[in-house]
C-alpha cells in the first residue's frame, strides 16, 4: 500500500490559506446551509445531507480507502469486508445527523440545546478541576456533537476555549468565532500557542481534537493492536502547566435524538520527559480506543489514522521502545 496524500490536517496545511472566491463559497455556502437546515423538517434535511455524503463516499476513492481502512483497525477485519464497508457508510449517515445538528445549533435556544446534549455528567468534574488550582484540558475524537458539548460546558459557567483551523477559510472561522462567542466558547486559532497557554494558565478549559490523522513524527502509541502516531499537544501541554488531562466520550442515545457524554479519570503529566510524555499520550489513546470502540459508526475522522505500512509500523515500535523508561 502507498503512502497517502491529501486531506491533510490544519497543522499539515500550507500556511498561505485559501484562494478568495474559495473563502467566499464556504463562508456563503454555511450561511445557506444554516438558513436551510432551519426551516426544512429534520428528516428531510438528514436525508438530503446523508445522501450527498453516502455519494462522496462512493464517488471519491481515496476518502473511501482512508475510512475504509480506518475500520479495519477498529473491527479487526480486512478492509475490504462487507463488514466494514457497512460500518463506513454508517459513518457517514452519523455524521449526516451531526451536520444537521450543527447547522441547527446557533439557532436554537439555550433549553433547546440542553436538550440535544446532556452535559451535567460533567459536573462531578467541576469539584477536582477547582481544587486543583489549576487549568484543565479536555480531549475528544471525531465524535458526536462537539460544540454543542462545549455549548453545554459553557452554559455551566466553566470558561472554554477550543483550538479551530483558521488557514484554510478564514473569514468562515471568523464567523464560527463570533457564533461560538456567543455561546461562552473562545475559538483560538491553532497556531496561537500564546493564547492556548494563556487559557492554561487562567486555570480554564481547552478543548482538544486529537485524531487529525497519523503524522510519523507525533507520538507512537498502540491502538487496537496496532502502532501509530497522536500529538504531543495535549502531554506537552499539561507538562508546562501542570493542567490534568481529562478525554471525553461522546455517544449518540439509543433513540438517536440527544447525546450522552461520559469522561475518563485525569491523566496527570509529570515532567516533559519523552517517556512521561509518551505514557500520558498512550493513556490518551487507551481512553480514544475505549470511546471509539463503544460506538464505531459514530466516530467520523476522515483521515488516515494509522500508518500504511509494515515498516512505518515497525518504525513506530522501535521508537516507542527507546522511550520506554529504565527498568519498564
Amino acid at each position: 500500500m502507498s503512502p497517502r496524500t491529501g486531506l491533510v490536517a490544519p497543522h499539515t496545511r500550507n500556511a498561505k490559506g485559501s484562494f478568495r472566491p474559495a473563502e467566499k463559497a464556504a463562508i456563503y455556502g454555511y450561511r445557506a446551509g444554516m438558513w436551510l437546515m432551519g426551516r426544512v423538517p429534520v428528516p428531510v434535511a438528514r436525508g438530503i445531507v446523508s445522501f450527498m455524503l453516502q455519494l462522496s463516499f462512493v464517488l471519491v476513492p481515496k476518502k473511501r480507502h482512508y475510512m475504509n481502512d480506518n475500520f479495519a483497525h477498529v473491527l479487526g477485519r480486512p478492509p475490504g469486508s462487507l463488514e466494514v464497508k457497512r460500518k463506513a457508510l454508517a459513518a457517514y449517515r452519523s455524521y449526516a445527523r451531526y451536520v444537521v445538528e450543527l447547522m441547527r445549533l446557533p439557532r436554537l435556544t439555550q433549553d433547546e440545546a440542553a436538550a440535544l446534549v446532556d452535559t451535567s455528567t460533567l459536573l462531578p468534574l467541576e469539584a477536582y478541576w477547582k481544587a486543583s488550582g489549576k487549568g484543565l484540558i479536555l480531549t475528544s475524537p471525531h465524535i458526536g456533537n462537539l460544540e454543542g458539548v462545549a455549548r453545554g460546558i459553557a452554559r455551566h459557567g466553566w470558561p472554554i476555549a477550543a483550538i479551530a483551523d483558521d488557514t484554510s477559510f478564514p473569514e468562515l472561522f471568523e464567523l464560527l468565532r463570533a457564533q461560538r462567542k456567543a455561546w461562552g466558547v473562545t475559538l483560538i486559532p491553532w497556531r496561537n500557542l500564546r493564547d492556548l497557554f494563556g487559557v492554561l494558565r487562567r486555570n480554564e478549559i481547552l478543548a482538544l481534537i486529537i485524531d487529525w490523522g497519523y503524522r510519523a513524527e507525533d507520538v507512537p502509541v498502540r491502538m487496537f493492536g496496532a502502532w501509530t502516531t497522536l500529538p504531543a499537544g495535549p502531554a506537552a501541554l499539561a507538562a508546562k502547566t501542570g493542567a490534568p488531562i481529562v478525554h471525553v466520550a461522546i455517544r449518540r442515545s439509543a433513540d438517536g435524538r440527544t447525546y450522552e457524554v461520559t469522561h475518563s479519570e485525569p491523566i496527570n503529566v509529570r515532567s516533559s520527559e519523552p517517556a512521561e510524555l509518551r505514557r500520558a499520550t498512550q493513556a490518551i489513546a487507551d481512553a480514544l480506543a475505549a470511546t471509539i470502540a463503544a460506538a464505531p459508526e459514530q466516530w467520523y475522522s476522515f483521515k488516515p489514522i494509522w500508518p500504511s505500512t509494515a515498516e512505518e509500523q515497525a518504525a513506530l515500535a522501535e521508537r516507542a521502545g527507546a522511550l520506554a523508561p529504565a527498568g519498564s
